[in-house]
């Protein structure tokens, strides 16, 4: 099950294995240690003056564990994957390695508007994603020394919720790539491929793309919001 920290928002996955059946468990956040009830898979509800009667037994204590990719991380990588960010802020994850040019994409990223976040490794990357909803994500073909086909960020991206995958926008940068090639886009289960040969153009080539993305999903997302399912 999920739970949304009532302290500092962190959204917390807790297996349910991990949960007594039909029980209150008290549950602390790794991210700011504020301790919640929550009520465990199979717990009948309560009647309506159970608020005047007593609990028969104590909630159980259940700490969550840190989500995944935070296990091997610092405390100062830690904190800047906890990192919280503004209302309507348009957030832009980098994935590029030190001998990438990342000077240039984060100056496209400024000039389209969006707030440029670097990942160092593929650990901190999982991390900032399990508690940030990114709108772009751009992801080098050398990042962490994980070839493309076989990138954790790619898998972590394509084992996502369609509702939540289409809401990202999701750029690979690779030296074979030939710029905005539809069909390889599709095979890598992106949105947009670059060339790194055309940094120089990738404000406009962004700015292009992720209208045509906008336009696209227009309809489909009117009617959601039109059916109340977003």
């Amino acid at each position: 099950m999920e739970v949304l920290c009532d302290s500092c928002q962190a959204k917390l996955s807790i297996p349910d294995e991990k949960l007594p059946a039909g029980q209150r468990v008290r549950v602390k956040c790794p991210r700011c240690g504020n301790r919640m009830t929550v009520e465990a898979p199979g717990m009948k509800p309560e009647p309506a003056d159970a608020s005047e009667q007593p609990l028969e037994k104590p909630p159980a204590e259940y700490e969550a564990p840190p989500p995944d990719g935070m296990a091997g991380l610092d405390d100062a990588e830690a904190e800047s994957a906890l990192h919280a960010y503004g209302e309507g802020e348009k957030l832009a994850l980098i994935m590029v390695t030190q001998t990438d040019p990342a000077e240039p994409i984060e100056d496209a990223l400024e000039r389209l508007g969006y707030n440029g976040i670097q990942a160092k490794n593929t650990s901190e990357a999982l991390a900032k994603m399990h508690f940030q909803n990114f709108d772009l994500l751009i992801l080098s073909d050398r990042f962490d020394n994980s070839p493309l086909k076989e990138s954790p960020v790619l898998q972590y991206l394509n084992h996502l919720s369609m509702s939540v995958r289409r809401r990202m926008f999701v750029l690979l940068m690779g030296d074979t790539f030939r710029t905005m090639d539809p069909m390889v886009a599709f095979a890598m289960s992106a949105n947009l491929v670059a060339n790194w040969k055309d940094l120089e153009r990738l404000p406009n080539i962004l700015r292009r793309a992720i209208a045509d993305h906008e336009r696209f999903y227009k309809v489909f997302m009117d009617t959601l919001k039109e059916t109340g399912k977003v």
